[in-house]
């Protein structure tokens, strides 16, 4: 593709070997692409804001401690949002981070192995700057990267109230699902790319 966002990321050069290996599955590499465009930068970001789609993003990446993305979505969150709310959202990434996932099991015969944890949200200090509506989608990010197995009526209840409408909500929780993909995929070629660096040295 003209302009792969991952191979960009990792520095995959035509005819490498890890191009090699993205070149066996070519239409899972166009996906990628295609879903990243969709998600982070479509032509019609609609009722979710590019600069809310790009803290968004910064969050999840830091959450996942992944050090490539996020530093290329607080770059972009920056461009779209202002330095003030990447400085705030860097700050409860921070803050947010943990273990996980956690959560309680509802089924019965699973309830031995649920593990409590953190509930997040994100403090009232920051909600002015943040605006209540992004600070309700980083909320529900960090339930979908933390807490996926708890998330109830309730939940969806606070981002509607904070203004977001039913297709916002599963546009939000499509990207927190491709960004888990995504992290994932960049961390397998990383490590992929190191063993055969380690091969040949």
């Amino acid at each position: 593709m003209a302009d792969d966002l991952v191979d960009r990321l990792l520095g995959i050069a035509p005819g490498s070997v890890l191009d090699g290996v993205r070149a066996t599955r070519p239409e899972a590499r166009t996906n990628a692409q295609r879903s990243y465009e969709s998600l982070l930068e479509p032509a019609d970001p609609g009722g979710v804001p590019r600069a809310t789609r790009f803290l968004v993003a910064a969050f999840v990446a830091g959450l996942h401690r992944a050090p490539l993305l996020t530093e290329h979505y607080t770059r972009l969150a920056a461009d779209h949002a202002g330095e003030e709310g990447v400085r705030v959202v860097s700050a409860l990434t921070e803050r947010a981070a943990t273990s996980g996932p956690y959560g309680r099991y509802r089924e019965l015969g699973l309830v031995n192995e649920s593990t409590d944890g953190p509930r997040y949200r994100t403090p009232e200090a920051d909600r002015p700057v943040l605006g209540a509506a992004t600070a309700s989608a980083l909320d529900h990010a960090h339930l979908l990267v933390f807490r996926p197995r708890e998330a109830e009526p309730a939940d969806l209840g606070r981002l509607v109230d904070a203004g977001w409408t039913t297709t916002d909500i599963v546009t939000l929780s499509q990207l927190v699902s491709f960004l888990a993909f995504q992290i994932r995929l960049v961390h397998g070629l990383e490590v992929l790319s190191q063993r055969t660096e380690d091969t040949r040295s």
